[in-house]
């Protein structure tokens, strides 16, 4: 993706979430990369700056905002993507590149990384704020995916459940990772993103629950507390 998109994210519980699964089915399809279960785990390991500006920037609410962070789907360590993400007068921007296995292990431990490493603009950037900002991983964020999609404006509807933070973020690409969840129970995310018009039979399908709209992102929830004693990172 690389231009603006809007995105809505809502809070909701498994009930609303199942109401509502259940009316969109008919409307849009399951995405092509969700397993037989009908969802895929998502995994990313977010950086930030020795002023944390990134997490204060999305407290504040500050625009235009970005953040970078690594991502893996299922545990595959072949297809590892470095993004970033840009939020700008409510609508979002994803930057993306693929790198491989070594170059994410470096990133993992806070090392610097070649520049020509990969060629990609994103790339570049990201080691140009490791040595500017001295950019570093500070957290894990993993959830449970359940993606729905409707072609015609390229509409995305997912479901994000038992999302969960890690602070063991040398761990990022071990099969099984120490986690604690960070909504309270029965809680998720609700998303929905577009490029400029959402149909309105889906919009309608949504507010049928009376959802809560939030703005904080996952991002923000997993380093809101520490595992260890429940306190501000």
């Amino acid at each position: 993706m690389s231009e603006y998109r809007h995105e809505y994210k809502y809070i909701c519980s498994g009930q609303q979430l199942a109401l509502i699964g259940n009316k969109i089915q008919g409307l849009m399809e399951y995405d092509k990369y969700a397993g037989n279960n009908k969802q895929y785990r998502i995994r990313s390991l977010y950086f930030d700056d020795y002023q944390n500006r990134c997490l204060y920037d999305n407290i504040n609410g500050n625009d235009p905002r970005e953040k970078f962070r690594l991502r893996i789907y299922n545990d595959n360590k072949t297809y590892i993507r470095l993004e970033l993400k840009k939020k700008e007068r409510g609508k979002t921007r994803k930057l993306s590149c693929n790198i491989d296995e070594t170059l994410c292990r470096k990133t993992m431990q806070g090392l610097f990384v070649d520049m020509d490493a990969v060629d990609a603009d994103v790339y570049r950037k990201f080691c140009l704020w490791q040595n500017i900002r001295l950019l570093r991983p500070k957290v894990i964020v993993e959830y449970d995916r359940i993606p729905f999609v409707y072609r015609d404006g390229n509409v995305r509807v997912t479901f994000d459940i038992n999302i969960r933070s890690g602070n063991c973020v040398e761990k990022f690409l071990d099969d099984n990772i120490v986690t604690r969840p960070v909504m309270p129970l029965g809680e998720h995310i609700l998303e929905v993103k577009f490029d400029e018009l959402l149909p309105d039979f889906i919009y309608s399908v949504i507010q049928t629950q009376g959802l809560r709209q939030t703005t904080y992102s996952k991002y923000y929830m997993c380093r809101k507390y520490s595992i260890a004693g429940g306190n501000m990172l």
